[in-house]
């Protein structure tokens, strides 16, 4: 009797395993010897039809200069992700945002190093691309010059930086 109980016991924590939902993937930033790992500000299914929208920016203190490096797991990295940086000048003037895409599939890193050792970069985003494409008032996919479909963003990772 015992070892049915056991049994028992064990399929049911099995079956309750099985079912939880899958966790949205983590994103670590690390900046001026600190890092940190974040959940997602919003996170869909690949083809966006579930997600949640109710995330919270990571934080981290850097000094200007310093380069802020990403990890991401390979459930991001296996899909086409992107890197948006916004920076200050020392003077506090809002730089061109900077954007960097892969697509190759094995990209787990990037670092993202400021255009001078006075530059100060004040938001890092990670965006992981969906298999949904962007459509127009029609319809019909939107293409880009290359004529390929735009695929919409599926997931969005946001570190905000704190001078020093």
């Amino acid at each position: 009797m015992r070892r049915s109980v056991v049994a028992l016991v064990a399929a049911g924590a099995a079956v309750l395993t099985g079912c939880s939902a899958p966790q949205p993937p983590e994103v670590t930033f690390y900046a001026d010897g600190d890092s940190i790992r974040s959940q997602p500000l919003s996170y869909c299914d690949a083809l966006l039809r579930d997600c949640d929208t109710d995330g919270e920016p990571a934080t981290l203190d850097a000094r200007p200069g310093q380069p802020v490096q990403i990890s991401v797991p390979a459930e991001i990295a296996e899909t086409p992700w992107l890197v948006i940086v916004q920076s200050a000048a020392p003077d506090g003037t809002l730089l061109p945002m900077r954007q960097e895409v892969f697509t190759d599939g094995t990209r787990h890193a990037h670092t993202v190093l400021p255009e001078t050792p006075e530059h100060q970069p004040l938001v890092v985003e990670v965006q992981q691309l969906g298999a949904a494409y962007a459509v127009d008032e029609k319809d019909q996919p939107i293409i880009d010059e290359q004529g390929a479909p735009q695929l919409v963003v599926r997931g969005v990772w946001s570190l905000q930086i704190d001078p020093d």
